[in-house]
C-alpha cells in the first residue's frame, strides 16, 4: 500500500512539473526581461496561475485550492523560479505567508471567507511583519492595534511587504501588548478598501523587480475585531511557524533560480568554442558546474527533507532553517559562478544569467538573512 501511495505521490509530482515547467515557458519566459526592467507586477500572470490552481497549493479542495503537500508545493516554486525570480518570489509569498496564515490559524469562518478567494487568485494576498526599524528585531514593532467595541484601531506602517500595493487582503502583525514581549503581537486581517489602508512607497531594488515591494500604511484603520486570528496574544508565535513553512518556500525559490542560472551555464559551456573548442572541455569551467551540480543536489535534498517534516507535521524549524540557508547561499554562488562562465556577455542583459546573479541576492535576505538562519539552527542544535 506505501509504495503503491509513493508511487502515486511521484507521478503526481512529475505531472506538476510539466504542467508548471510548461506554463513557465510560454506566458513567463518572453517577458521576463521586460517586466524586470519595467518593475511591473504581472497580475495577469497570477489570475492565470490561479486557473491551474497555483495560488491555493496546499490549500484543501474545500476551501478551492489544490490540496498537495509541501512536496509538489516545492517543485510549483522551483520550475517558476527556474525561469523567473519575482514570480517565483510573488507566488511563494502569496501561498505560504498570507494564505498560509490564514489556512494554518484561522477560524473556520474566516478559513470559508477569504481561502477560496486566495486560492483561486481573485484575491491577491499580503503578509506584514517587518517595519522600517525592525527587521530581525521584530518585537519591537510599533504598529498598534487598539480595540475600540467590536473594531481594532490600526496605525503604523510595514515596510519590505510583498504586495503591499496590489494585495487585496493582507495579515497584519500588530502590537496589541507591551513592545518587547512575544505575548503583545496579534495577528489580524485588513482588506484592501478598509478606510485608513493605504500603500506607501514602492521600493526600487536590485533584483526580484517584477515581484510588487512597497510600504503598507495605516492611519486609524478600523477593522472588525472579527478579523483577528486565534486569540490576542498569539500573534508572534503564529509568524514564526508561519515563517518555519516560509522558509521552504525561499528555499525551493533559491533552488530554482540556481538551477536555472547552471543549466544556462552548462548549454553555454557547450556552445561557447575558445581555442578550437568547446569551453567545456576546459577543466576551469567543468570543475565550476561540477561543485555547482553537487551544491545544488545537496539543497535539494536539504529541502526535501524539511518539506518531508512539514508534510508529517514533525518540527522542523532546524531543518526548514538549514535548508534556507545553505539553498540561498547556493542561489548566489551559482548565479556568480554562471555569470563568470559566460564572461563579458554574463555581463550584460542580453542573457539570462545577470538576472538570475540580481534576484538571488534577495534569497540570503528576505524572510530571515543567513545570519538569523544561522542562530535557529544554532539554538536548534545546542538545546
Amino acid at each position: 500500500m506505501h509504495t503503491g501511495l509513493s508511487f502515486e505521490v511521484a507521478e503526481n509530482q512529475e505531472i506538476i512539473k510539466k504542467m508548471v515547467s510548461d506554463f513557465a515557458e510560454k506566458n513567463i519566459r518572453q517577458n521576463v526581461m521586460e517586466w524586470d526592467e519595467a518593475q511591473h507586477f504581472p497580475v495577469e500572470i497570477f489570475k492565470q496561475l490561479g486557473e491551474l490552481g497555483l495560488m491555493g497549493v496546499l490549500v484543501p479542495e474545500i476551501y478551492g485550492g489544490s490540496g498537495f503537500g509541501y512536496q509538489e508545493y516545492v517543485d510549483v516554486i522551483v520550475e517558476v523560479s527556474k525561469v523567473c525570480g519575482s514570480i517565483g518570489l510573488s507566488l511563494a509569498a502569496h501561498n505560504s505567508l498570507c494564505t498560509g496564515h490564514i489556512l494554518a490559524f484561522g477560524s473556520e469562518e474566516q478559513k470559508m471567507k477569504w481561502l477560496p478567494k486566495l486560492a483561486t487568485a481573485e484575491w491577491i494576498g499580503a503578509w506584514g511583519l517587518t517595519e522600517a526599524n525592525t527587521g530581525s528585531d521584530a518585537l519591537r514593532m510599533t504598529t498598534t492595534a487598539v480595540l475600540d467595541g467590536d473594531e481594532y484601531v490600526i496605525n503604523g506602517a510595514k515596510n519590505w511587504i510583498t504586495h503591499g500595493k496590489s494585495g487585496d487582503v493582507a495579515v497584519v502583525m500588530v502590537r496589541t501588548g507591551e513592545a518587547g514581549s512575544s505575548k503583545g503581537i496579534s495577528a489580524i486581517v485588513v482588506e484592501r478598501g478598509t478606510p485608513g489602508f493605504t500603500a506607501g512607497k514602492k521600493e526600487n531594488k536590485l533584483g526580484m523587480r517584477a515581484s510588487e515591494t512597497t510600504e503598507m500604511i495605516f492611519d486609524n484603520c478600523r477593522v472588525p475585531k472579527e478579523n483577528l486570528l486565534g486569540s490576542e496574544g498569539d500573534g508572534f508565535k503564529q509568524a514564526m511557524k508561519v515563517l518555519d513553512g516560509g522558509r521552504i518556500s525561499i528555499a525551493a525559490l533559491s533552488l530554482g533560480i540556481a538551477k536555472g542560472a547552471y543549466i544556462a551555464a552548462v548549454n553555454y559551456a557547450k556552445q561557447r568554442h575558445q581555442f578550437g573548442v568547446p569551453i567545456s572541455s576546459f577543466q576551469g569551467i567543468s570543475f565550476k558546474l561540477a561543485d555547482m551540480a553537487t551544491e545544488i543536489e545537496a539543497a535539494e535534498l536539504l529541502i526535501r527533507q524539511a518539506a518531508d517534516l512539514k508534510n508529517r507535521h514533525q518540527p522542523m524549524t532546524k531543518e526548514s532553517a538549514m535548508a534556507k540557508y545553505y539553498a540561498s547561499e547556493v542561489a548566489v554562488r551559482c548565479a556568480t559562478e554562471a555569470v563568470q562562465i559566460f564572461g563579458g556577455y554574463g555581463y550584460t542583459k542580453d542573457f539570462p544569467v545577470e538576472k538570475f546573479y540580481r534576484d538571488s541576492k534577495l534569497c540570503t535576505i528576505g524572510e530571515g538573512t543567513s545570519e538569523i538562519q544561522k542562530l535557529v539552527i544554532a539554538r536548534e542544535i545546542l538545546k
